[in-house]
């Protein structure tokens, strides 16, 4: 029998495999904002929050192989919300100010708009969406 309402409340936290984990880290930490809540060197792994959500970022063993969105199953993309235009207009310059993060496409409209949309890869090349819905 299904469940006639949804039995979650929520998403808690995802876990990322990472190959650059300090420069992941500095990704959400440093570009965005975010804070770093934990850090556990025997596996090892950094704990970031924007006060909404927290990523685990896992450091990947030497070696690991890079994630091909178009091919492989498991995570496409992650999609974060800002509060305006303007602030996505802001996450833009920002991260390309920056440089080390390439940038897929710049803030365009989402199908006909108003919302808006762009996308880049943070350092280990999980690819990151920044969405204001309109």
């Amino acid at each position: 029998m299904p469940a006639q309402k949804p039995m979650t409340q929520g998403i808690h936290h995802l876990g990322f495999n990472v190959g650059r984990l300090e420069a992941s880290a500095a990704f959400f930490v440093e570009l965005l904002g975010w804070r770093e809540v934990h850090r556990d060197a025997d596996y090892p792994a950094i704990f970031v929050s924007d006060g909404m959500i927290m990523l685990t970022l896992w450091g990947a063993a030497e070696g690991a192989c890079s994630f091909d969105y178009h091919r492989n199953v498991g995570l496409h993309h992650v999609a974060f919300t800002v509060a305006s235009r303007e602030a996505l207009e802001a996450v833009y310059t920002h991260i390309r100010g920056a440089g080390g993060v390439a940038i897929e496409f710049a803030p365009e409209l989402l199908r006909d708009g108003p919302a808006m949309h762009m996308m880049c890869f943070e350092p280990s090349g999980i690819r990151v969406e920044f969405i204001w819905p309109g």
